[in-house]
């Protein structure tokens, strides 16, 4: 692992689905192996399109769980809600 860190973060405005796992969280997922990194879910720009602030956090929790079940391992990289 590299001195370097990939620094990257999501929006919780949907239900994760197969287009941001290709696009987004596995490149970013991929990231860890070459560098330190952190990742961080960007509740607070969701207010832009989330008005209902239990969806809100319902869709974070989401998009926690999903990054945990499709590979983050929390021993290795950082996730956080700024």
């Amino acid at each position: 692992m590299s001195n370097e860190i990939a620094l990257t973060g999501i929006k919780p405005s949907g239900t994760p689905h197969i287009g941001n796992y290709l696009g987004m969280i596995k490149p970013a997922l991929d990231l860890a192996k070459e560098f330190q990194a952190l990742y961080f879910i960007a509740d607070y720009h969701a207010l832009t399109t989330v008005k209902d602030p239990d969806n809100l956090k319902r869709l974070t929790y989401d998009v926690a769980a999903t990054w945990l079940a499709l590979g983050l391992d929390p021993e290795k990289v950082i996730l956080y809600r700024p």
